[in-house]
């Protein structure tokens, strides 16, 4: 990896003391007749040829349809076909194949991450044998930099052969594929169509991070812990339901990070749709008291669907007797209720 390409050190040391630290505190308009009267046939055939056709008008029709359909269909079975929650647990491993420092995706040589990672869905199976682990692979694609770059965004998208390199190691496992984003002082709508072809693919999903989202913040990356809106959760919603229903694919997942109250705004006005399928991930590390206290103030009392939580291998067993929650500790309603159906290890 390049060093432009260099993770910010504030998405594994930076989120304690800046995360856990926070603790305590279509209706169709009607075609307007003219007044001077119906015009002659061929006026009319003339009219017609000289209209143009609005290709983005249709789209948003056929849209309207498909959500009304999906709409529809979920209200009769509760969810539509080929989702994949809550029928499964999902259990990924994060970080970036080229980065020793991003997660253990990339920290160890990948044959000995890999037989890490089986070991690790296998307890969870055996944790739960009831619910079906369905192993993700959590690639983070575009990345925020400590360095501007040429537009002066701050953010770094993964070269193509990087990511067909990750996308081939997801499909060796039979796992799912999640392609995170940090918009650094970007936004949404200018990176997320850069993924667009990649998500046609029905095994890969999304995660967007508030951490890195800094237009609000007006600063770079790492100076603040950023944050998003129910405005910026809705456009992926609604980019990721426009890509399941144009392609005719199953729901997607839309993974969204959060460990403090400030990276998620007005939670209540995100608005669902059966074509996509929600996780809220509690994402902080440390100390596993603060961790379950993290969880039940902004994934369990501000429930959006789903709910993750995120181990990290370095970071919180790092104070004794701090130590990596196993399983079993997870599962225990007594301490996380809703169970999660992601859980993400970094």
């Amino acid at each position: 990896m390049s060093p432009k390409q260099v993770h910010f050190t504030i998405s594994s040391a930076g989120r304690a003391a800046l995360g856990l630290a926070l603790l305590a505190g279509a209706t169709l308009a009607g075609c307007n007749r003219s007044e001077q009267g119906e015009a002659t046939t061929g006026q009319a055939d003339t009219a017609a040829k000289a209209a143009p056709v609005d290709s983005a008008k249709i789209k948003r029709l056929a849209m309207r349809r498909d959500s009304l359909r999906a709409d529809s269909m979920a209200r009769k079975t509760g969810q539509l076909p080929g989702a994949l929650l809550p029928g499964h647990r999902i259990v990924a491993f994060y970080g970036n194949i080229r980065s020793k420092g991003m997660g253990i995706l990339g920290r160890e040589p990948k044959d000995q991450m890999m037989r890490k990672f089986d070991k690790v869905v296998a307890e969870w199976q055996a944790a739960d044998p009831n619910l079906p682990v369905l192993p993700a692979l959590h690639s983070v694609t575009i990345t925020a930099q400590g360095a501007a770059g040429a537009d002066g965004k701050y953010r770094l998208m993964n070269s193509k052969s990087t990511i067909e390199e990750t996308r081939a190691w997801a499909k060796e496992k039979n796992a799912i594929l999640f392609m995170d984003v940090q918009v650094g002082l970007s936004d949404l709508p200018h990176e997320l169509p850069k993924l667009e072809e990649y998500l046609k693919d029905p095994t890969i999903h999304l995660g967007i991070d508030p951490e890195f989202a800094m237009q609000t913040k007006g600063v770079r990356p790492g100076k603040k812990i950023g944050t998003y809106d129910a405005k910026d959760v809705n456009y992926a919603i609604n980019f990721l339901a426009r890509i399941v229903s144009e392609n005719h694919l199953p729901p997607k997942l839309l993974m969204v990070h959060r460990f403090t109250q400030g990276m998620l705004t007005n939670y209540k006005n995100i608005k669902l749709d059966p074509r996509v399928q929600v996780i809220m991930d509690m994402d902080g590390w440390g100390n596993p008291t603060l961790k379950k206290d993290s969880y039940k103030a902004y994934i369990e009392k501000q429930p959006v669907q789903y709910t993750g939580f995120k181990l990290f291998y370095e970071y919180d067993p790092k104070q004794k007797p701090h130590h990596l929650m196993t399983p079993a500790e997870v599962l225990d309603t007594t301490n996380l209720n809703p169970r999660p159906l992601y859980v993400q290890y970094q």
